[in-house]
């Protein structure tokens, strides 16, 4: 079984400082979605794995996250792609849970659910939390420039994180992850 972990905001979507709220806020980033159903085609089983602030800053509610979820997974249908699994932490940065990326949980989760050991599973993210989360996991990560993956190359490159691909978006990585 084939196990492929992307991070949503930055990664799929275009993502905001002020969060993605409602559905309408929720903008495909050019070629993510056929990049999915790439990855589908080619025996994956594609996971989500977020973390999703809003919720606990009040920002939107679960019926908004789902609306979202529900528009990513209608457009991914239309071109013959799917979301296998959504996992995401509704915590914020001050509550002391265990899934919020950097933490490894929700990847954790992930391996146990797909019963699959997370050391043969990609996790693909735009931020340093995604890259460490994938770390502490002991997954490989992947980091596309899109959303903040610009800002965190600057960082990971001065803490000398060379061994980490970068790609310019998630089409550029799905193209790389399928040609091996």
């Amino acid at each position: 079984m084939k196990v492929i972990i992307l991070d949503r905001d930055g990664v799929i979507n275009h993502d905001s400082d002020a969060y993605i709220k409602s559905a309408e806020e929720w903008v495909p980033i050019k070629g993510s979605l056929e990049a999915i159903a790439r990855l589908n085609h080619g025996g994956y089983i594609v996971v989500i794995a977020s973390n999703q602030s809003g919720l606990a800053r009040g920002y939107f509610d679960i019926q908004a996250l789902t609306a979202m979820h529900e528009k990513m997974t209608g457009l991914l249908a239309k071109i013959g792609g799917r979301i296998d699994a959504i996992f995401y932490c509704p915590h914020g940065p001050d509550d002391a849970c265990d899934c919020r990326k950097p933490k490894p949980g929700m990847l954790l989760d992930i391996g146990q659910r797909f019963n699959v050991s997370l050391t043969d599973v990609i996790f693909i993210g735009d931020t340093v939390s995604d890259i460490k989360a994938a770390r502490n996991a002991r997954a490989k990560a992947m980091l596309v420039r899109t959303g903040k993956g610009v800002k965190a190359e600057k960082i990971l490159r001065a803490e000398d994180a060379q061994s980490i691909p970068v790609f310019d978006d998630l089409a550029a990585a799905v193209s790389a992850i399928l040609k091996q």
